[in-house]
């Protein structure tokens, strides 16, 4: 019974704070919001022991060794939590054998983890236990934490990626937060990458419902272009695919075909689901789907994207090939023969009714069992039952919408009054809109593999709640809804039914813009690849048309930014991601529309915002352009200059140049003779004077000042460490870049 919401938790000092909290089969976690991909804390659900409710609108969670009190919006509300909580904490007891690895340490019945130990995490005092146990890494305040069972949160290894950073730093990135690990020595650092590496083989290789699926021959090959071993599913139509063909059946919609991989997707993978797969299984599929295939129109392993994509709408959407049942054209008698077939083995006959045109949700005639499904679990059916299940249509979603096909960029202000209101759906990989809900034709529509962009926020001269669809026939859609909440579901409903398979994991980001792009990098510097972008805040993530995932690209640590005459407009992007290799990334746009809008966002990404260190443009080790700039010339044109840092610059000189330096310090080169020491020293201090949140942070600067009036140096020196180690990384190493300068 998975449920989410927010509580008040108290911390040690019992004032409450709320927290956004999840509860699912095996654990009860609280986040700081309801974004938040890592939780605070976590408590296994198989070691509550019981639920009370502890006064007005507090509930207490009662766990083996430990108690925990929350407190919900109404007795209401926490009545449910103490309802929900119990419930699922009986089941779980009632299912002894199935054990979490969070529950190593209660649970002498569980495998041992696969590697544990102290490791420091930067953002972190002390060091943290950590826990790889399968195909997650659970982190822990202690060892104590580990052997009571109650965690901080855990990482899915699916999503993980390990990488060294030096002789005892690495890194274990994610999509949503980039874990930054120290060991003791350089061989335990080794012990733990290779600890990881496993556990992410393992989250990306369980391969057990793909052998079982395979077992059924016609299901070791791809039902569409014959490829071996296909890894991929659609579930609706129960026909096993390869990874190129899943892209193309994405582009579908969710209404024809229903995408999930055999080997990463596991919780879709019911026992039933698996049977029913083994039942069909692509040869049947085929025999109705691909009855009548002419030679010139099939498809091979090596075809194309646009033959797979050509092939599987005339194939799935327009049914093409499909052997038509006796009773095609005849509604009523399609529904009648599909309550039969359903209570009965008889899958291919219902396959044959469903996708001729009989409804799943028709009418019985039968008030016991109203629908097709119902008479399906009368009869013991659960084949038939989960079939039915899959193939449920989608349903309809309305809102406001405004288009227009522009030329170039909009540059005038749309006011609310200039959009015409539609009823629009997203189904079967159509976006269409409608004058109303009532009509059957739609004004106009947007088949979703025509889209080559989203970009998730108007420009500051757009209106609130807007987003716009850019397509490959160079036009622009602009979408209008009432609430940004709303503007963002439906955003993310866009992305999900056109990001290909091999690029799904973007989803997972907050990005600014989502969409295709042809690109030249690394090895491959010869031909330009389709590749799938995703800006998120100064990231630019790519992955590309194979499923490789490229290192994420840092654009405030680019070298170099800039525009090229490369065929098809491309722009270039030239930057370091670690200390020891660079990379030069081109990026080419095809269509001048939407290209324009992604060199405006990653040029505006790459520059200096906020009034944070972290927020400036950056060198490899983290220390701000500007500062870098600066100090750099100083050491070699100022170290011998009286009165350095004392003497004051000219005022407009230096105004002048923390202007250009802040707008792009890359662009900028500090020259003796045009620039004077004097004014380079007073920019730098101007810099830091001027910085928002400060080198040491307004949350840490008192605390700074009050470890400079400790007498005792051992303490003064304690005290410094930590908050040395509090600091955030680019002000910790500005300040090591600072003090070294100043040392000389």
């Amino acid at each position: 019974i998975p449920s989410s919401g927010s509580l008040w938790s108290p911390p040690r000092s019992y004032i409450y704070q709320k927290r956004w909290v999840k509860l699912d089969a095996d654990y009860l976690r609280y986040f700081d919001g309801e974004k938040d991909a890592y939780s605070k804390r976590l408590i296994p659900v198989s070691s509550i022991s019981r639920v009370t409710s502890v006064g007005d609108q507090k509930f207490e969670v009662i766990t083996n060794n430990r108690n925990f009190v929350f407190r919900a919006e109404s007795d209401a509300d926490r009545n449910e939590w103490i309802r929900t909580l119990q419930q699922i904490a009986e089941e779980r007891k009632s299912k002894a054998p199935e054990r979490t690895p969070m529950s190593l340490a209660t649970d002498s019945a569980t495998e041992p983890a696969d590697k544990s130990g102290f490791l420091e995490l930067r953002g972190f005092k002390h060091k943290l236990f950590v826990v790889v146990a399968g195909d997650k890494v659970f982190l822990y305040k202690n060892a104590e934490d580990y052997r009571l069972g109650i965690g901080i949160t855990y990482i899915e290894m699916n999503v993980g990626n390990v990488k060294e950073v030096d002789r005892r730093a690495f890194d274990l990135t994610t999509p949503y937060r980039i874990f930054s690990f120290s060991a003791d020595s350089e061989q335990e650092k080794e012990e733990w990458v290779e600890a990881m590496q496993q556990s992410i083989a393992e989250a990306l290789s369980n391969s057990e419902v793909a052998e079982r699926i395979w077992a059924v021959e016609s299901n070791c090959f791809c039902a569409d272009c014959g490829s071996p071993k296909p890894d991929w599913a659609s579930i609706n139509l129960c026909v096993v695919i390869c990874k190129r063909c899943a892209g193309e059946h994405r582009g579908l919609g969710p209404g024809i075909t229903k995408v999930r991989s055999l080997k990463m997707d596991r919780k879709v993978w019911t026992e039933d689901l698996i049977k029913l797969f083994q039942q069909f299984g692509n040869a049947m599929a085929n025999e109705f789907w691909a009855a009548n295939v002419p030679p010139s129109e099939a498809i091979g392993p090596t075809s194309s994207s646009q033959e797979r994509r050509r092939f599987l709408i005339a194939k799935y959407r327009e049914g093409k090939y499909r052997h038509y049942h006796p009773l095609f054209g005849n509604q009523e008698e399609l529904n009648r023969a599909l309550c039969v077939a359903v209570t009965t083995s008889d899958l291919k006959e219902t396959q044959a009714l469903l996708f001729c045109g009989a409804s799943v949700t028709c009418d019985t005639g039968d008030s016991q069992c109203p629908t097709p499904l119902a008479l399906a679990e009368r009869s013991g059916q659960r084949l038939q039952m989960e079939f039915l299940l899959h193939n449920k249509t989608s349903g309809w979603f309305g809102g406001c919408v405004g288009w227009a096909e522009p030329r170039g960029l909009p540059s005038t202000l749309l006011c609310c009054a200039e959009f015409s209101r539609r009823w629009c759906t997203l189904q079967d990989g159509v976006l269409s809109y409608y004058e109303n809900d009532r009509n059957a034709v739609p004004n106009g529509e947007i088949r979703v593999e025509e889209i080559v962009c989203l970009p998730s926020l108007s420009l500051p001269h757009r209106i609130e709640s807007t987003f716009e669809v850019y397509t490959e026939a160079e036009r622009l859609y602009l979408f209008g809804l009432e609430s940004p909440d709303s503007a963002r579901e439906w955003l993310k409903s866009i992305a999900k039914s056109f990001v290909h398979p091999c690029a799904e994991e973007l989803l997972a980001l907050d990005f600014e813009r989502l969409g295709r792009l042809h690109y030249k990098g690394g090895l491959t510097l010869e031909r330009a690849q389709e590749g799938w972008f995703a800006l998120a805040s100064s990231t630019l993530h790519v992955c590309s048309e194979d499923g490789q995932r490229q290192e994420p690209l840092q654009l405030r640590k680019l070298q170099e930014l800039c525009a090229c005459p490369c065929p098809a407009s491309g722009t270039p992007l030239a930057g370091r991601e670690g200390i020891c290799a660079g990379r030069t990334l081109y990026i080419q746009g095809e269509r001048k529309l939407d290209f324009l809008g992604w060199v405006h966002a990653i040029q505006k990404a790459a520059g200096s915002s906020g009034d944070t260190l972290s927020e400036q443009q950056l060198t490899e080790s983290d220390v701000p352009l500007l500062v870098d700039r600066c100090i750099d010339y100083i050491t070699q044109c100022g170290l011998t200059s009286e009165g350095i840092y004392r003497k004051s610059g000219q005022n407009s000189k230096t105004t002048s140049l923390l202007e250009v330096l802040q707008r792009d310090a890359r662009r900028v080169r500090l020259k003796e003779g045009e620039h004077h020491v004097d004014d380079v020293a007073n920019t730098l201090k101007r810099f830091f004077r001027d910085l928002g949140d400060g080198l040491f942070t307004r949350q840490w600067a008192p605390d700074w000042l009050w470890a400079t009036a400790l007498e005792d140096e051992e303490a003064k020196v304690s005290e410094y460490r930590q908050l040395l180690d509090a600091l955030p990384p680019v002000n910790r190493a500005t300040l090591k870049a600072l003090i070294n300068h100043l040392f000389r």
